[in-house]
């Protein structure tokens, strides 16, 4: 049985009928839907144990404060973190970027100099210009080359003894691009670098290991995963963390606290001001009980074949150009597109009126006549590439089909 056959049955949403289809969901890169455990779970801490955490000695409390603390121990496990205190809770991919770049943006100077890549989603890239703006920073950014990978010789004549940081994702939103994430650490190091990766695109799809990826930051959102909005993680190699003071202030990140000073609290609270996203951390444990039951290396197989799929059935189809490495290359599970004399707006209301929520990453072209547009939609969707076998995504996540820019 494919893996999607398999675990179709587990997305409650995915028995909807849309337009008179059974819904196929391939948006998952923009937020992938739920499963019925982790919307159960949820649900069964709002009818049963919530209350405030870190704070209260009655029963709710300490059963809210067990089942969050129980979240950073799964997190931490899923991601191959050396210690617990290495893993902070944010509200998501964005926010997590942002904290880091408020936190470290305190400790550069003039001239100092901070290194992104042109792969990099928004909330990669903004708060690094304000903190450049701010400090009087310089912001460079690494270039792509044709085939979607990064021109590592650019990487070597860009980083110098002035930067502070390197900021890049691990897997392109855009490209499905996957890039050499222990080897920029190992580069940035050389000239003690703080390195930051935005991880959202890759943790719902790839096997992580912290130690191994070196990095000092990384940082990724549950919606992505199965899990609920309004919660990420951000990990942060303990030394790095135990050297920087707290980008936000509030409750909950100090243990005492005067009129005109603080001690700050243990990590990981000293990065966690004000009530934390609670039950979304209890739905992210159970998002990664599921996929650690499905096994992210199936997973991988899986959005291996997909994606190879949609990019041979690209090939064969004319008008349509794929972007990003080729079908040879180890790279993430999305395919962005552009279709000859299509509008990105006559797709969206052509795949709506199919049953299929997906954003086409389509370049503006001029009007084409009706009929055409449909013929070339239906090839684009993929139901005469692979039929309605492709509607559940790749182990709950993301399928072959791309997506530009998608929120966080």
């Amino acid at each position: 049985m494919r893996l999607d056959e398999q675990t179709r049955p587990d997305f409650p949403i995915l028995q909807r009928i849309v337009n008179g289809h059974p819904l196929v969901y391939l948006d998952s890169g923009a937020s992938s839907q739920k499963p019925r455990s982790v919307i159960e779970a949820m649900n069964r801490y709002y009818e049963r144990s919530h209350a405030n955490v870190h704070r209260s000695i009655h029963t709710l409390g300490e059963e809210a404060t067990e089942l969050y603390e129980l979240a950073r121990d799964s997190v931490q496990r899923f991601i191959g973190a050396a210690s617990r205190e290495e893993v902070v809770f944010t509200r998501g991919t964005t926010d997590g970027l942002g904290l880091i770049a408020e936190t470290i943006g305190r400790t550069l100077a003039k001239d100092d100099e901070i290194v992104v890549t042109e792969l990099e989603h928004h909330s990669n890239l903004i708060p690094w210009q304000l903190v450049a703006r701010d400090r009087g920073a310089h912001l460079k950014a690494v270039p792509v080359l044709a085939d979607g990978t990064l021109d590592m010789a650019a990487l070597d004549r860009l980083i110098t003894r002035r930067t502070r940081v390197v900021a890049f994702a691990h897997v392109s939103n855009v490209l499905g691009t996957i890039t050499p994430v222990a080897e920029i650490v190992r580069r940035a190091r050389a000239v003690d670098a703080i390195t930051v990766v935005d991880g959202a695109q890759a943790a719902p799809h790839l096997r992580l290991d912290m130690p191994s990826l070196g990095c000092d930051f990384y940082v990724f959102s549950a919606h992505k995963m199965l899990g609920p909005t309004g919660i990420g993680v951000m990990y942060g190699r303990r030394a790095v963390l135990d050297s920087l003071e707290p980008g936000r202030g509030g409750s909950e990140m100090i243990k005492e606290v005067w009129i005109d000073r603080a001690q700050w609290n243990d990590l990981p609270w000293r990065f966690e001001p004000g009530t934390p996203p609670i039950a979304e951390a209890v739905g992210l444990t159970a998002a990664i009980e599921y996929l650690e039951k499905v096994g992210m290396e199936r997973v991988g197989e899986h959005e291996r074949a997909l994606t190879r799929q949609t990019l041979e059935g690209f090939a064969r189809t004319p008008g349509v150009t794929a972007y990003g490495p080729p079908v040879s290359v180890d790279r993430g599970a999305v395919v962005a597109f552009a279709v000859e004399g299509l509008h990105p707006h006559d797709v969206a209301a052509l795949l709506d009126a199919e049953g299929i929520a997906v954003r086409a990453s389509l370049r503006d072209a001029a009007d084409a006549p009706a009929r055409r547009r449909r013929h070339l939609a239906r090839d684009v969707l993929g139901v005469q590439l692979a039929g309605r076998g492709v509607a559940a995504p790749g182990g709950g996540r993301r399928a072959a089909f791309g997506a530009v820019g998608g929120p966080r």
